[in-house]
């Protein structure tokens, strides 16, 4: 097992990955930004190391700073999180030549499924259903439209090297598809320096599916469930569950069995979702793999009690997975809400909820400053219930219990979001958005009010 891995982010992934090492009585390293020199990963971490100001590209994403801060420090691996260098193939392979254990896939990996058009044609030949769409690359909007005419419009532009949103439009004729496609290119070049990019036919209103899976160095892969990422605003996810409401138990096998068979078919190891689409008729389509941990872990912790962080860590050290399929379980009702911040400033008080089957992993405390340099996600209060309903009453409970002063947040959006009737009865999909913001956001005027 490792004797000190430096830690490649910052926040409460960070922190997390702290305390995990704690328990394992592994030592940890924390680069920071001069922005996050009070933060609490600085604080906890048994070392620290600043590698430069505030702005990502000048310290968190700085490989070369981040090698050598690893290796003046004597660590053996280090984790990137999730974000930042976590998805970075060329900062996985330099973390091999120095001869420092990356936390996550090799480089080649990251590689192969970050290339979404290559990742789609692996699950192809793997017999992985895919959304139909072009074949490869599409280099230009007279491409683009065979395509398009080829599978039916709606379309979805999407950015080869992808993620978060960015270098995606969708295209509902032939008049939108070339403002639509050049737009696409134009912020996949600027966010990932490479606008190739590829079309696919658009599920209109799907169900965002992701099903989480660990896999170590010696062949063994298993799947612990899925969760439901289907609220979400500009493809951002606001909240997740496990398990979806609208699987059922023989479907869940079958798409579980297929993330496992994708997994291999990648040769992968560590942590990773398989991410599909779900149409009303129970059709679902890999759209791509995520290489990482994810921001949603805690969920299915929760209901599999399983520590993923753990795991990856004893992957990345050589060891074999510490359950074999038939082992895992799910318990329970699991959910997740994600707290962004919606303005800056010094926290001048701060309450966080607590009690039975409450959990929230966050950074903040009383006097915190909050940046404007990075992801505005501040905390994610996760609940666990034995059915969904007393999960979503938990989570009302635990919203009305979280207090911050100082910053503005979505906390209250959040709230009423859990008595929107929809939600509820779980007869949502990634239109819930587009549906219903308008409505929370007038409950919340008559509120304060």
């Amino acid at each position: 097992m490792f004797k000190r891995i430096l830690i490649a982010n910052r926040g409460e992934i960070a922190l997390r990955i702290i305390r995990c090492c704690r328990e394992m009585d592994i030592e940890t390293v924390i680069v920071y930004s001069t922005a996050d020199e009070e933060s609490l990963p600085v604080m906890m971490a048994t070392h620290s190391i600043c590698i430069g100001p505030a702005k990502a590209s000048e310290s968190y994403l700085k490989e070369e700073a981040i090698i050598e801060a690893a290796k003046k420090m004597g660590c053996d691996a280090i984790h990137p999180g999730y974000g930042f260098l976590s998805e970075n193939a060329g900062f996985a392979r330099k973390c091999e030549q120095n001869g420092i254990i990356f936390i996550g896939p090799s480089a080649d990996i990251i590689e192969r499924m970050g290339d979404k058009q290559a990742a789609r044609e692996l699950m192809r030949q793997s017999k992985v259903p895919t959304v139909p769409g072009s074949k490869g690359l599409v280099a230009t909007i007279e491409e683009a439209v065979e395509v398009a005419e080829e599978v039916g419009y709606p379309v979805l532009i999407k950015a080869s090297a992808g993620g978060g949103g960015k270098g995606m439009r969708r295209a509902y004729s032939k008049e939108e598809l070339a403002q639509a496609f050049e737009t696409a290119k134009a912020e996949a070049k600027a966010a990932f320096g490479d606008d190739s990019m590829y079309v696919e036919k658009l599920i209109v209103n799907p169900h965002h599916i992701e099903f989480q899976i660990l896999a170590d160095k010696h062949g063994n892969v298993t799947y612990l469930g899925e969760r439901d990422c289907s609220i979400q605003r500009r493809n951002q996810k606001l909240l997740e569950e496990s398990p979806s409401w609208v699987l059922k138990p023989k479907l869940r096998e079958e798409m579980g069995e297929v993330a496992v068979r994708a997994a291999k078919a990648a040769g992968y190891y560590s942590a990773g979702t398989i991410e599909f689409v779900l149409d009303n008729d129970d059709n679902y389509y890999f759209i791509e793999m995520n290489t990482r941990i994810q921001v949603e872990h805690p969920v299915t912790e929760l209901i599999t009690g399983i520590d993923l962080v753990r795991e990856q860590i004893r992957i990345a050290a050589g060891m074999k997975l510490s359950h074999t399929q038939d082992e895992i379980s799910l318990q329970g009702h699991a959910i997740e809400c994600r707290i962004n911040a919606e303005s800056v400033g010094k926290i001048s008080f701060l309450h966080f909820p607590a009690g039975a089957g409450v959990r929230v992993d966050s950074h903040l405390y009383t006097g915190y400053e909050v940046s404007p340099f990075y992801d505005s996600m501040l905390a994610k209060v996760i609940v666990t219930g034995s059915t969904r309903l007393e999960a979503i009453r938990r989570m009302r409970r635990a919203l009305e219990e979280f207090t911050i002063e100082g910053v503005q947040t979505n906390a209250d959006f959040m709230y009423l979001l859990t008595y929107n009737t929809d939600f509820i009865k779980g007869s949502y999909d990634t239109s819930f958005w587009d549906k219903h913001s308008d409505t929370i956001r007038e409950w919340q005027k008559k509120g304060s009010a």
